[in-house]
């Protein structure tokens, strides 16, 4: 039985565990409040940022993820989540592999190009920095990054309730691109990257097709049967990026929701 440790075990985490063998994966979550994870998974009540409390997770496992997420939207929260708790954990443990979790807000880009792992990352934002910062962490230690683009699902649905709610906007020129990968595909990158073969040290996750904003809302609010987006004229924002995930794929991962028709299809269906 191999034993994997998912280090700050919420949803993506609790999503990986279900799309693992249960007979082949013996599965512990890691978190401050153990009271949300199920039967399935093993709890352990630790804080990633006390060093004493991780005494229980010391030792070998087969597979380690770290997928902290910062309490606030600030550099001291974010540098905590990552880069300290990281630190913490990596004292604590040995694995065959790690996997950190990242985002592809390290990427600067704000034009419409097309990136990947191979892209230059510049982030003007801290959280791109910081995320940086940790990633570098991981692949010291020998471990690999992916870096998931916009995630939505259950419990995810703020852009169907701004539609809903007619509250969405979106400029159509020049476009504004959007990339997303359903939390389903998150849980299954995981599982595909732990069980892979020789992986590298960096993938891009997000689903096959980055589109304009407004060609999401228009779908959304046609499906809902409610007014479409508002228009906004043309201004001086940019147009963010477009993912490529032919890495990931070209590993053989195949997506369970492969455009937003079919992930925000199932979740309104």
């Amino acid at each position: 039985m191999k034993r994997l440790l998912i280090a700050g075990c919420g949803d993506i985490g609790i999503r990986l565990a279900n799309a693992l063998e249960r007979d082949q994966w013996q599965v512990t979550g890691l978190r401050r409040n153990i009271h949300a994870l199920p039967d399935s998974i093993r709890p352990l009540q630790a804080d990633l940022l006390d060093p004493e409390s991780l005494t229980a997770a010391a030792g070998e496992w087969d597979g380690v993820v770290y997928q902290a997420t910062p309490g606030q939207r600030d550099p001291e929260a974010y540098r905590q989540a990552y880069v300290q708790g990281l630190d913490n954990l990596l004292g604590r443990i040995d694995t065959r592999r790690l996997i950190f979790v990242s985002s592809t807000a390290v990427y600067g880009q704000d034009d419409g190009s097309l990136v990947d792992e191979d892209s230059i990352t510049e982030p003007s934002a801290f959280n791109g920095r910081i995320l940086l910062e940790a990633e570098q962490q991981a692949l010291d230690a020998g471990g690999l990054v992916v870096r998931f683009s916009g995630i939505y699902g259950p419990g995810r649905e703020f852009l169907i309730n701004r539609v809903r709610n007619g509250q969405a906007r979106c400029r159509e020129q020049p476009p504004q691109w959007t990339n997303r990968i359903h939390a389903d595909d998150c849980a299954g990158t995981l599982a595909h990257l732990l069980k892979l073969e020789n992986p590298v040290g960096l993938y891009c996750a997000s689903d096959d097709q980055p589109v304009p904003r407004c060609q999401v809302l228009d779908w959304l609010a046609d499906r809902l049967g409610v007014a479409g987006p508002q228009r906004e004229q043309s201004d001086s924002s940019g147009q963010g990026k477009r993912v490529s995930n032919k890495r990931l794929r070209a590993s053989g991962y195949d997506f369970i929701y492969p455009d937003f028709r079919a992930g925000y299809g199932a979740l309104l269906t």
